[in-house]
């Protein structure tokens, strides 16, 4: 609910999704709850629905997955706390290219390793193992991991239902060492982790340096 450009992120994130035909959506919340859905409701207000999810015992960033209902057979899936505008009808059509995925996340080349996890890829865009920061060496084709994905239903299967899971961290490590599919995405569309108000500062100045207005 933090606001950028006086709108809050979800409600950006909404926005963004709306434009590329995703009308539905479940937010998974934990901390005041009620906040996020007093201002959103059922999602009429802004031509979608949208259901909830409330956590009572933190299970990290994917280990509620296999707790909700109304989950369609492919989805997409984002952090609450990354402002993005990616272009999420190029990254479906590039999904669609794939061989069996089980799903694909955008990642992007970096010089600053040391702080993100990193995915190794092959030749032909596939994971192949994940590096988990902190980094002692140097991985070959190797990207830093970020927020966005395109997820198959069935990668629920690989989280222990009441135990906490991080997707990177837990998940994807289970489906590479399993044989499955699945795929870096890499694009130059803009988006930002903001987890700092300074971070907040920052998109709020792309934006306003790329002509983007506030909502009012």
């Amino acid at each position: 609910m933090i606001p950028v450009l006086g709108k809050p992120l979800l409600e950006w994130h909404v926005e963004q999704y709306k434009k590329y035909g995703v009308k539905d959506f479940i937010f998974s919340l934990g901390y005041l709850p009620q906040v996020v859905m007093d201002y959103f409701g059922d999602g009429s207000r802004f031509g979608v629905h949208i259901a909830y999810h409330v956590e009572t015992t933190p299970l990290g960033s994917f280990g509620y997955m296999p707790l909700l209902s109304g989950l369609h057979d492919r989805f997409y899936f984002i952090y609450g706390d990354v402002f993005s505008l990616v272009d999420y009808g190029a990254m479906a059509a590039a999904y669609a290219t794939k061989n069996a995925p089980m799903g694909i996340q955008r990642v992007g080349r970096t010089e600053e390793r040391g702080n993100a996890d990193l995915a190794e890829l092959d030749h032909q865009g596939r994971f192949v193992d994940i590096h988990k920061k902190p980094h002692t060496k140097e991985y070959p084709n190797a990207y830093s991991l970020r927020g966005s994905f395109i997820l198959e239903r069935d990668i629920v299967s690989y989280v222990e239902e009441g135990k906490p899971a991080d997707l990177a961290k837990d998940v994807l490590p289970k489906v590479i060492g399993d044989g499955k599919n699945f795929y870096g995405y890499e694009c130059s569309d803009y988006s930002k982790g903001v987890d700092t108000m300074e971070k907040v500062q920052e998109v709020e100045a792309h934006l306003q340096e790329h002509g983007i207005a506030p909502w009012w």
